[in-house]
């Protein structure tokens, strides 16, 4: 049922795991990015920044295992938490973090530290749905215009791996999620995939006990493991932003983002 209106707010812990060692593009955290006023900051600052967006809903703070990524973070001001360095994914640390903690937050949302462009809109959806029908687990999707389904075709014919689609039941359940365009056929229609999460704390020590299956292992994605496990996946469909969406996947996104950085001001 949905949540009285008169109820008190959730408790929300916003994390944004960053790991130095990715295979794609290794110390991809520390990445400088120049926004549209000139200024360079690393890839995580800009993460850290999307996030504060909410800072009035949430209380924010970088997992990290690497101590030159914790190093950056408190210097730009940032909260960071240094989890085990043999954690797989982004959910494995949110799940970590929940026991540095002497009280469980009621949801946690983990916005993965190469989005940047993530907007408070994706943020606050993502907590308003939660509140009006709490689920275990949910995520944002965009739909994608042609020129943005175009650069997901063009990223798979070039042998890069890019942006995540998705695919849905007729609940809105996701039924897979890969780093291919899927469905087969035009760039327009397909769900583009933002890489931001909402979790209960049961949901995340549920994941971090179950082991990675082959989908997982075979596409990258750590939300797999919950479809391969029979956990649902909502869906929150948001609009798609203004000037544009994508993550920082490989090295040649930089500019793309810096781009949309600056389109932005």
């Amino acid at each position: 049922m949905p949540a009285s209106s008169d109820a008190p707010p959730p408790r929300v812990l916003l994390v944004v795991p960053a790991r130095y060692a990715s295979q794609r593009f290794p110390g991809k955290p520390l990445a400088a990015l120049r926004g549209g006023d000139g200024v360079i900051k690393p890839l995580v600052q800009w993460s850290w920044e999307a996030a504060m967006a909410v800072r009035d809903r949430a209380d924010i703070v970088v997992a990290t295992d690497d101590a030159r990524i914790a190093d950056t973070v408190r210097g730009f001001g940032g909260a960071v938490a240094m989890t085990a360095p043999d954690l797989r994914n982004g959910t494995e640390r949110c799940a970590a973090l929940l026991d540095q903690r002497d009280e469980d937050p009621d949801l946690v949302i983990n916005l993965q530290g190469d989005s940047p462009l993530v907007p408070r809109a994706a943020l606050d959806a993502l907590i308003d749905a939660w509140v009006a029908a709490p689920a275990s687990v949910l995520t944002p999707w965009i739909a994608c215009d042609s020129a943005l389904g175009g650069q997901l075709i063009a990223d798979h014919q070039a042998g890069r791996v890019g942006g995540t689609t998705v695919v849905a039941d007729r609940s809105g359940q996701a039924l897979y999620f890969s780093k291919r365009p899927i469905p087969y056929g035009p760039g327009e229609g397909l769900k583009l995939h933002l890489g931001l999460y909402a979790y209960t704390p049961a949901a995340l020590r549920n994941y971090a006990a179950l082991p990675p299956g082959p989908l997982e292992t075979a596409e990258g994605l750590e939300q797999l493991r919950f479809l391969e496990h029979g956990v649902p996946v909502k869906l929150i469909e948001i609009a798609r932003p203004e000037h544009g969406f994508w993550e920082v996947n490989n090295p040649e996104d930089v500019a793309l983002v810096e781009r949309t950085l600056a389109a932005r001001l």
